[in-house]
This record gives C-alpha cells, structure tokens and sequence, in this order.
C-alpha cells in the first residue's frame, strides 16, 4: 500500500466504519427481524446514507479548515467555517426530509439518522486522515482523534433528531433546526479548543462534547419506537360498492327514456 494513502485508509475505516455501525446495530434495531414490521423503507434508509457520504465531503473541507482556523488562531475565519459546517448539516437535512422520496412518511427521523451519521462519518475520516497525514502517531494522539471522531458522528446523529420536527401528541417539547445548529455548534467548537489550548483541552473538549451527544440522543431515543411503519398511517381507500344488479345510474336513466319514446 503507497504510503500517501495509508492515512486515508485508516480514517475510512474509523469514519465509515463508526457511522456505518451506527446504522447498522442502532437504526436496525427498528427494522425486521428485530421489530415484526420495519418502522422505516431500508433501500430509503441505504440511500439516505448515501447522499450524507456525498454531503459530507464539503463539509469535511469545512472541518479541517475551522481546526486549522482555530491553531492559526484566526478567530474570525474559525467561526465562519463553523457556521459553514452547522448550516450545511441543517440545510441538507431539511431538504432531505421536504424531498418527495425522503419526505413522504412518518419514518424522516430514520432517514435523517442515516444521512447525518454518514456526515459525520465523512467529517471523522477527514480528521483521522490529516492526523496520520501530519503528525508522528502517539499513542495520546491515535486515542485523541478516535474520541474526537466518536464525538463528531455522535454530535451528528444526536442533532439529526433535535433538528427534527415533533410528531403530534409525542409529547415533546423544543427542537427544530435553530436548536440542533446551537448544539452542533457548541459541540464542534468544544472539539476545536484542542487547536488552541493543546492536548489536555482537546479530550476534555472532545469528552464533553460526547457526553452532551450522548445525553441528547439517550432523551429523544424513545421517540423513535413511537413512529409508525410506511403507510400505517395512512387511511385505505374508500371500498367501490357495485352498482345495483349490475348496472350503472346513467344505464337505468337511458333504459327510463327508450321506454318513453317507445310508448
């Protein structure tokens, strides 16, 4: 393997391999054979998955320019690709959950599970990478850049829901897009502080930025056995009765005026 792509190997790994782990033990909990009928459309959910890797490449541009941002001590420069990367993850998942395929059923919270979690794996497979690509690995380092890669995909999957809207008589209180881009902004500005205030910062940041995911996930979590499966929801269509002794209104109205112009 050349070694130029030996970092990017190993941030594949750790980025797919957390966001896809993600989807695939968390999200599956909630499709069949774990629950007797799927509470959201797979090939959607795969799809969904596949548009966060996509989203997630400028997003991971954005990423290494706010931590270099931030070791430069540019302030003003780290914001704006903060706000690049808050904004950006909004947006995305607000047009995926108004889009006609992604959009159309109870099951959006899964979706937007599935395409935040690949953004985030995405912005953790750019962090790992320019770690193995520009330093001297330590064992403190590798540990730094996993905690930080577990802290952005859960920063990611935990704003998915809190971006969401509330089902009715779920009994939720807050959320929406304005609360999720607080929260991912409070939590990737903690996970910068290490390019500033050094190593000891950086897990502290990075630590409390996890537990903060993990608290908001673990509050909304039960909010997702509480949707029903595609097309549950919606009410069958009205049953065609037959018309009486097989024939139509118009059929007896044309039969009652040949009977007159017979007569």
């Amino acid at each position: 393997m050349p070694v130029a792509s030996l970092p990017l190997s190993l941030g594949a790994l750790v980025g797919v391999g957390l966001s896809g782990g993600f989807v695939w033990w968390e999200v599956g909990r909630f499709a069949v054979p774990q629950v007797p009928v799927s509470l959201f459309d797979e090939r959607r959910e795969l799809f969904a998955y596949t548009a966060g890797l996509f989203v997630g490449v400028p997003l991971a541009v954005a990423f290494i320019l706010f931590e270099l941002s931030m070791g430069t001590g540019t302030l003003e420069s780290a914001l704006l690709f903060l706000a690049a990367i808050v904004a950006g993850g909004e947006i995305a998942q607000w047009a995926l959950l108004r889009s006609r395929y992604w959009g159309r059923s109870e099951s959006g919270p899964f979706y937007a599970l599935g395409f935040r979690s690949a953004i985030g794996g995405i912005i953790a497979l750019a962090l790992v990478t320019q770690y193995f690509g520009t330093s001297s690995p330590t064992p403190d380092g590798i540990a730094l850049a996993l905690v930080e890669s577990v802290a952005v995909v859960g920063l990611e999957v935990a704003g998915a829901l809190l971006s969401g809207r509330a089902r009715p008589g779920s009994g939720r209180v807050g959320g929406g897009p304005v609360s999720g881009g607080i929260f991912g902004a409070v939590g990737f500005f903690l996970i910068g502080l290490g390019s500033i205030a050094g190593e000891t910062f950086a897990f502290g940041g990075a630590i409390v930025a996890l537990l903060g995911a993990g608290l908001v996930y673990r509050r909304l979590r039960p909010t997702l056995a509480e949707i029903p499966p595609p097309g549950a929801s919606a009410p069958p269509p009205p049953p065609k009765s037959p018309p009486s002794y097989g024939r139509t209104d118009r059929g007896r109205s044309e039969e009652r005026t040949e009977r007159r112009h017979r007569a």
